[in-house]
């Protein structure tokens, strides 16, 4: 009540009331409601001190039990401590056969012909029809450290999907184009142990990596099932000399740019430990049917972080020519900065529509000699206009393409340590990307425009 509390601190009920936009007939207030009381002098610290709870009421009298009820209860007790035993053990006992029934049934479990089947039960089943005994204890390992999502194909399946791995269905090398479960699907026949690129591809996620779909092993070989990238390799589509007249306009190559971009970006950024492709290159740059860019071929991806901390070294060098940085052709050096110069060199054939090859010049100090020359030419544009892939018939915006080979310049640096990471380029592309967009949209424009003043 209002009043209750007002005359603890010897205030007025009215002014209380009145205070607080009550009347007399709303005086009842609620627990923790807040209340203005007005005071005419401050008040003491017995009264801002709650008084202690009344004390409890005592128990009632246990009443005293006569003989023949206890020895009763007794009874009852020990009867039901013995029935709960019983009923424990029971469902312990329950439990430990039920685990071993199942232990059992997983080791011996043999594959069913369906494509639900375990990495292992698929591995057993190919090593027992080549009379093997059962892989070893490091492959088993390996194995089972993969992640149960991955879709496990039998052999039959892969063979009906490729009609029996027919010539028709060859893409290239020894990746076929099938069609399973009614989707098509690129497979690629693998041999040795490729555990690790399959443990990889199931942890990462992104729209511009390639995803793995699904994985089958018989009699020794490994079918990688991916998803199908219907336009093919980047390479097909930018070396002018052998693209069958096909040609990618400019906000094409740039969103592809961005596109592998932002893939590198994911393995180098958001990766643990940060992983490092080790091969970017046209023909590992998969086209969707919306020519999205997708990196595919992470058999060589490794760790960029070395034992001790920054970086790593290898005394195995991998990679293809041209696109490999200095530092880890000639001492092993595997940072995130190797895959950066290799995207300068993919980044340099995409605009110029020619191989890394025939980019030298005799008496040019390397790729980064030949495009500091495009640069610090005195034609300026017209060298710029001159050195882009000619398919595009001039068809880009000049001012952007020069900020692009600025770009590469800074990607092929000899010093790692001055190039640029992947993210700097996401940025720097995806800026590029909207303004050519842009000038693409005020172009049509502008041949519409013409070709109506011309009807």
């Amino acid at each position: 009540m209002v009043s209750t509390a007002s005359s603890r601190f010897d205030g007025d009920t009215n002014w209380t009331l009145q205070a607080n936009g009550l009347t007399q007939q709303s005086a009842t207030i609620f627990p923790f409601t807040t209340l203005l009381i007005p005071l005419q002098n401050p008040p003491s610290s017995i009264q801002t001190v709650s008084p202690p709870p009344p004390p409890a009421s005592p128990p009632p009298p246990v009443q005293p039990s006569t003989p023949g009820s206890s020895s009763s209860k007794t009874w009852v007790h020990i009867i039901a401590g013995v029935v709960g035993g019983i009923v424990a053990t029971l469902a312990i006992v329950g439990i430990v056969v039920y685990c071993l029934r199942f232990r059992r049934r997983k080791v011996k479990l043999e594959p069913t012909g369906t494509s639900s089947e375990s990495f292992e039960a698929a591995e057993k089943k190919s090593t027992k029809n080549k009379g093997e005994e059962e892989p070893d204890g490091f492959f088993l390992e390996r194995l089972s450290s993969i992640a149960h999502s991955i879709q496990v194909y039998t052999f039959e399946e892969v063979v009906a999907a490729t009609d029996n791995f027919s010539p028709k269905c060859l893409i290239k090398g020894s990746v076929y184009r099938g069609k399973i479960n009614g989707d098509l699907a690129a497979i690629k026949k693998m041999d040795g142990d490729v555990t690790k690129e399959i443990n990889l591809l199931n942890k990462i996620n992104h729209s511009n990596l390639i995803r793995l779909s699904g994985v089958c092993f018989n009699d020794g070989n490994w079918y990688l099932v991916y998803e199908f990238a219907a336009n093919g390799a980047l390479s097909d589509w930018i070396y002018s000399s052998t693209n069958g007249g096909k040609a990618l306009t400019w906000p094409q190559r740039i969103q592809i740019a961005v596109d592998v971009a932002l893939g590198l970006d994911y393995l180098h950024s958001f990766t643990n430990p940060p992983q490092v492709h080790k091969d970017i290159k046209a023909g590992n740059v998969l086209l969707d049917g919306d020519f999205r860019g997708k990196i595919a071929n992470l058999t060589h991806a490794r760790s960029a972080e070395g034992q001790d901390g920054d970086f790593n070294l290898t005394k195995h060098i991998f990679g293809t020519k041209g696109y490999m940085a200095p530092e880890y052709l000639e001492n092993g050096l595997v940072s995130t900065k190797i895959d950066v110069f290799a995207f300068g060199v993919l980044l340099l054939e995409m605009i110029t529509g020619k191989e890394v090859a025939s980019l030298y010049k005799e008496g040019v100090d390397g790729l980064s000699g030949v495009v500091n020359e495009v640069l610090l030419s005195q034609d300026g544009g017209d060298n710029i206009m001159g050195f882009l892939d000619p398919s595009m018939e001039g068809n880009f915006p000049l001012e952007f393409a020069g900020f692009v080979v600025r770009l590469v310049e800074g990607c092929l640096k000899k010093n790692p340590g001055e190039r640029p990471a992947m993210n700097e380029l996401v940025q720097s592309l995806s800026r590029i990307l909207t303004a050519s967009l842009s000038w693409e949209l005020s172009n049509n424009i502008s041949e519409y425009r013409n070709l109506r003043d011309e009807t």
